[in-house]
């Protein structure tokens, strides 16, 4: 008889949960709490992923998911040496930033804020700019509370952030929206 896999532990039912490296930390702990928003982004990316009709699109997010078992990896320990090991590079915030500066070649100067909504993937793209700046200000307490200026990771989320907002205006123009919601202050 083959031995099945289990899909729970339990370990965690004390409120507490392991680190890469073996430290146990408090389940509100910040390391836990920063790569768990970065995980429900990855995860709303995927949303994203599934419902663009573009496969260059998709591609992309489908690096950018990848890029983001790295960060949560990197906020997954508190020893250095792993640390290093799964830490984002320039080269991908600088993808990050060619990407966003190609596609905003094609868009109009904005003068008002967007009001989201107006196709159903411009509206999943602009929950997961909302779900990315979430985890970005998890990340910035935690990376702050340890003094740590080793990370690029925050630098990736704020990127990211700024792609998705621009992948956001793009989609509505392909889907024929000349004429984006917008709120007037």
């Amino acid at each position: 008889m083959s031995k099945r896999a289990k899909f729970y532990t339990g370990n965690g039912d004390d409120g507490y949960t392991g680190l890469i490296g073996k430290q146990r930390v408090p389940k509100y702990d910040l390391h836990p709490e920063a790569y768990g928003q970065v995980d429900e982004l990855q995860a709303v990316l995927g949303l994203c992923r599934a419902t663009l009709p573009d496969p260059h699109i998709q591609e992309t997010l489908l690096a950018i998911e990848r890029d983001l078992y790295h960060i949560m990896a990197e906020l997954a320990t508190t020893d250095p040496e792993l640390r290093a090991r799964f830490q984002i590079d320039t080269e991908r915030v600088k993808w990050l930033e060619d990407l966003t500066d190609e596609l905003s070649a094609e868009l109009p100067r904005l003068t008002h804020f967007l009001v989201p909504g107006d196709t159903r993937e411009g509206a999943l793209l602009n929950l997961a700019r909302t779900v990315t700046r979430r985890a970005e200000r998890a990340v910035a307490r935690l990376i702050h509370s340890e003094e740590r200026c080793d990370s690029l990771a925050l630098a990736y989320l704020n990127r990211l952030s700024s792609f998705l907002f621009v992948l956001t205006f793009i989609e509505q123009r392909r889907a024929g929206v000349e004429h984006p919601s917008v709120a007037h202050m």
